[in-house]
């Protein structure tokens, strides 16, 4: 039982870590801070918070975890406003796409106290933002990646890897260099792709009559352009250099299909998709062989 939480950023990722830990009657008392009174107001109105504040002293003073749920490029500054008032009991982790950057942001901000300080990163999420769109069951059954220190102690990685899980989430670890390139290929390039080929043809002379025909093809693969460009920018930016990486890996990939086409390639083109098409059953095949003990949640 964690008998008070603060969390910075009450949208869909903390709203939702909050509602989880109060469904399953894990937390006792969870203050919300933010930048926004209006969404705080929403917070507390839709009891994914008990308190709301602008205050970062009232805010974590007592708290005995903390969780930072702010586009990445924040994290920085709200560790710098923690630092000085983070008491001995408290460990804070944080719900960003990218890590390394993190990292660096925690040691800068926090110097010796950088062991109260336990990376992490839910795979969950929908395209819908803000506390409205907070879901008590959107970490059932999914991964939460913790990314831990040589300086955290064991406890501190244990409160926190307690609190996802009591969220129904399973808990993974790597190092942040790890996940920041697994993430930039799997996660950050396909949004950066959706949010360009929406742009691309939106900026077409016809986009009117493009998108009056766009079904279903088209709503599937650029869903997640309807996420947040604030936290979308910062991840970018973030993971700048291991994204660089995967855009020239994909570059080649799409001068190669382009390739296909321009020799007419029949054989060569449905080789290429029937690859994709059998790499896609079988990682939907492992997904489901994985998530078949638990309920799905989210989206």
């Amino acid at each position: 039982m964690l008998e008070k939480i603060a969390i910075f950023g009450v949208g869909l990722i903390g709203g939702s870590f909050a509602l989880a830990l109060k469904q399953a009657g894990a937390v006792r008392h969870v203050v919300g801070v933010g930048r926004t009174p209006a969404v705080l107001e929403r917070a507390l109105q839709l009891g994914i918070v008990d308190q709301a504040t602008t205050s970062v002293a009232q805010a974590v003073d007592g708290a005995d975890l903390i969780l930072i749920a702010t586009p990445v490029a924040q994290t920085g500054a709200i560790l710098a406003a923690i630092a000085p008032l983070l008491q001995a009991q408290t460990v804070v982790t944080d719900a960003g796409s990218t890590k390394s950057d993190v990292v660096v942001a925690a040691r800068i901000a926090l110097g010796d106290r950088i062991g109260q300080f336990v990376p992490g990163h839910p795979i969950a999420g929908r395209e819908a933002n803000g506390p409205d769109a907070a879901l008590a069951d959107l970490y059932v059954g999914k991964k939460v990646v913790l990314t831990p220190l040589p300086e955290n102690p064991a406890a501190s990685i244990s409160r926190v890897a307690s609190a996802w899980q009591q969220c129904g989430a399973i808990v993974h670890r790597l190092s942040a260099q790890q996940h920041d390139r697994i993430f930039a290929a799997v996660s950050h390039l396909p949004h950066l792709l959706a949010y360009a080929l929406v742009d691309q043809v939106d900026r077409t002379p016809d986009a009117d009559l493009l998108f009056q025909y766009a079904a279903s093809g088209f709503r599937d693969f650029t869903r997640i352009a309807g996420s947040s460009p604030e936290m979308w920018r910062d991840i970018a930016l973030a993971n700048r250099s291991a994204l660089l990486s995967e855009i020239d890996a994909y570059a080649a990939q799409v001068a190669r299909l382009k390739g296909l086409l321009m020799e007419a390639d029949g054989a060569g083109l449905q080789a290429l998709f029937t690859n994709a098409q059998r790499a896609r059953h079988a990682w939907l095949s492992t997904i489901e062989a994985a998530e078949r003990q638990t309920r799905t949640g989210g989206d």
